[in-house]
């Protein structure tokens, strides 16, 4: 017998796969998050789907978690040099007349 987890489900988590991923799999995993549109739809399909394996489904939650935080991150730094670059326009207008 090896000494690798098998796919049997632990005690309070029926559902979920806890076998170990292969390498292949993470390289089609890698692959996947390489194509625009389908990495998005692919990793709300593996944080949220039924039968993704565990560490799997945990990377895929992660991942969307660094990707709000970019896009909060972006908004913020668009908003402030937004504001920062039309008070200079306004402020260079004023100063030339």
């Amino acid at each position: 017998m090896s000494n690798l987890p098998q796919d049997n489900y632990p005690p309070g988590q029926q559902g979920y796969n806890t076998g170990v991923v292969s390498f292949k799999e993470w390289m089609i995993t890698m692959l996947l998050m390489a194509i625009p549109i389908v990495n998005l739809v692919m990793l709300f399909v593996w944080a949220f789907g039924g039968n993704t394996n565990l560490s799997k489904s945990n990377y895929a939650k992660a991942a969307l978690i660094w990707i709000v935080i970019g896009i909060v991150v972006s908004v913020i730094f668009s908003v402030l040099f937004g504001a920062a670059i039309a008070g200079l326009s306004q402020y260079s207008t004023e100063s030339s007349y």
